[in-house]
């Protein structure tokens, strides 16, 4: 008999069209979709799909005959899965949330507020730490969900299933620096004035000193702090120009305490990611946690 998850897999793809799709939809990897239908396929003695430049198409032959038959029972097996998530909804659970301190200030915050309000049943614990050691806590079963700073160095212990939000890290000053407002700088001229910067061993960090090097400038920071809203102060008061994700200041930012230099080339984009454990499941709480950044 063929596993029923497999032809979960094929009805995702065919109403999604896409390998990529059906795989975020699902919570795996691509290559593990692919595999499954393949699997299917290999099992059914028959094509399914038609690999195209637009997407997954049913063959007709194959796939078209089956999806109908799929496709309603599925529906009825997502009936009996919906009067038993309606019993879960009032049990007790606990979900474990990993992040940094300030990804729960600036991202996560308010969803847990609100997953609260809807799931007041659920217990939460918060793991406030940097994402290396969240990643451990994920592959060592002390957490069950990590928001972690991207890039980082692939890890088979766990899975990203989603990018959740951009940063983007521009230099800003305050008082003392009213000159630079308006004005041009390049990468190189930055070095001419006292930078505080994050410390180093931090995602942040590395990528700022990656940029910056492939600039062939090695910066040198007066100061290095250990949390944005540290070297917000600093900057603030004056003591030079900081580094720091636009949407960690943007309240000081349109509060004109501090402002942001036009510095040439501007960095990259990086983001925010939801992991979990590679083999884990995800019960009835933990998805629910997570559709709340679907709907964003």
């Amino acid at each position: 008999m063929v596993n029923l998850e497999l032809y979960r897999v094929f009805y995702t793809v065919a109403r999604c069209g896409s390998l990529t799709k059906a795989a975020e939809e699902l919570y795996i990897s691509q290559p593990a979709v692919s595999q499954a239908v393949k699997q299917l396929e290999s099992q059914l003695g028959t094509p399914l799909f038609h690999r195209t430049h637009r997407g997954m198409e049913l063959t007709a032959q194959g796939g078209e005959l089956v999806f109908e038959d799929v496709e309603n029972a599925l529906r009825l097996l997502t009936g009996v899965e919906t009067k038993l998530a309606e019993l879960r909804q009032s049990a007790t659970g606990t979900i474990r949330i990993g992040a940094s301190e300030t990804i729960f200030e600036y991202i996560l915050s308010e969803k847990i507020v609100e997953y609260h309000k809807k799931y007041p049943q659920v217990k939460i614990e918060l793991i406030s730490d940097v994402s290396p050691r969240i990643i451990e806590a994920l592959k060592s079963d002390k957490c069950d969900i990590g928001f972690l700073n991207l890039p980082i160095e692939e890890d088979e212990g766990i899975r990203l299933t989603q990018s959740i939000m951009l940063l983007n890290d521009v230099f800003v000053a305050g008082k003392g620096f009213e000159h630079l407002k308006g004005e041009e700088l390049t990468v190189w001229d930055l070095q001419k004035y006292p930078l505080l910067l994050l410390e180093q061993s931090t995602v942040a960090r590395t990528q700022v000193d990656r940029f910056f090097e492939s600039h062939g400038v090695k910066l040198q920071p007066a100061v290095e702090v250990n949390s944005w809203d540290f070297m917000k102060r600093l900057v603030t008061s004056g003591m030079g120009i900081g580094c720091l994700p636009r949407e960690y200041a943007k309240r000081r930012l349109q509060s004109g305490e501090l402002f942001e230099l036009d510095v040439r080339p501007a960095m990259p984009s990086r983001s925010v990611g939801v992991a979990l454990p590679k083999n884990a499941s995800v019960p009835f709480a933990l998805r629910a946690f997570m559709e709340l950044f679907r709907e964003q």
